[in-house]
């Protein structure tokens, strides 16, 4: 199969969220136990996407860099570009062009996350399509506040519209897309919007003209958050605390994936623990460790 890299778009000024984004990022703030960034991460590790590109803002990047690392502690290896100013999600592939060289890619938006028992699937099928891409299309009661897509039969994307006011369909779709190296080239050649950007809108366009550009539905089990208001922010960190407190397990843990996966040791999964044992993460992962969950 061939290779995919992954990349996380934590940029932006978030003013949606200010006055908590006036200092620091928001893909940095807590969604109840753990940094925001921590659930996009997780579901590229679970699409086994061990090489990934943090994009950040100048102010931003060394807080992700003392956060994150290497990536070694997750069994995986991370690098981090700047992108100067906003300029569009597309953007992100121009950015990350040297990273992404000859593979395929998948970018997540850092505020986005995703929880499932399907998820791991949905994902394994996005990341085996080598020559075609896919987005997601997640149900909502009132779709003008997305970007839209209309399906097929055949799980192709027909149109796809921002903001619509007379949608075609009821499918948004949210941050996470799967593309084939082709996206660089294709990002390199749009045209910047009236508002100056790069439209990740205008990317899925251009495969749907070809003929490639295939959806993946997130039925009813799934949930899709977009933090980037109020709040969405307290309404996935109640979620999170809701599913962790009934059910003690962790939401979106890369330590558990990595260790479930083999990509880190007994030894580092402890390591880790250790770092925040006073925490219920910590004795989580130090649980995890002892093969008490």
């Amino acid at each position: 199969m061939k290779k995919r890299k992954g990349i996380i778009l934590a940029g932006g000024s978030a003013t949606r969220l200010y006055p908590l984004t006036l200092a620091i990022s928001k893909q940095i703030m807590p969604v109840y136990d753990k940094p925001m960034i921590y659930y996009p991460l997780s579901v590229l590790m679970e699409a086994d996407i061990r090489e990934t590109l943090i994009i950040s803002t100048p102010r931003d990047i060394e807080i992700f860099k003392q956060l994150l690392g290497n990536g070694s502690k997750f069994g995986m290896h991370f690098e981090y570009k700047v992108q100067e100013k906003p300029k569009g999600l597309a953007d992100a592939f121009i950015v990350g062009a040297d990273f992404i060289g000859n593979d395929n890619v998948a970018m997540i938006l850092g505020d986005n996350m995703f929880y499932g028992n399907n998820l791991c699937k949905i994902l394994k099928r996005a990341n085996e399509r080598e020559d075609e891409a896919t987005i997601f299309g997640y149900y909502v009661k009132d779709p003008t506040a997305y970007g839209v897509v209309e399906i097929d039969k055949d799980g192709n994307a027909i149109s796809i519209e921002e903001k619509p006011n007379n949608p075609k369909s009821h499918y948004a779709v949210p941050g996470l897309y799967f593309y084939t190296n082709d996206v660089v080239d294709i990002a390199k050649n749009i045209q910047p919007s009236k508002r100056g950007e790069i439209e990740i809108t205008s990317v899925n366009a251009e495969y749907m003209k070809k003929g490639k550009l295939k959806v993946e539905k997130l039925g009813r089990a799934m949930t899709w958050f977009d933090t980037g208001t109020h709040d969405s922010l307290l309404e996935t960190a109640s979620f999170v605390q809701t599913i962790e407190k009934r059910q003690g397990m962790q939401i979106c843990c890369p330590e558990e994936t990595a260790f479930r996966k083999g990509w880190i040791s007994t030894e580092e999964l402890y390591s880790s623990a250790q770092k925040c044992i006073k925490t219920e993460y910590g004795k989580f992962l130090n649980d995890l460790a002892e093969n008490k969950v």
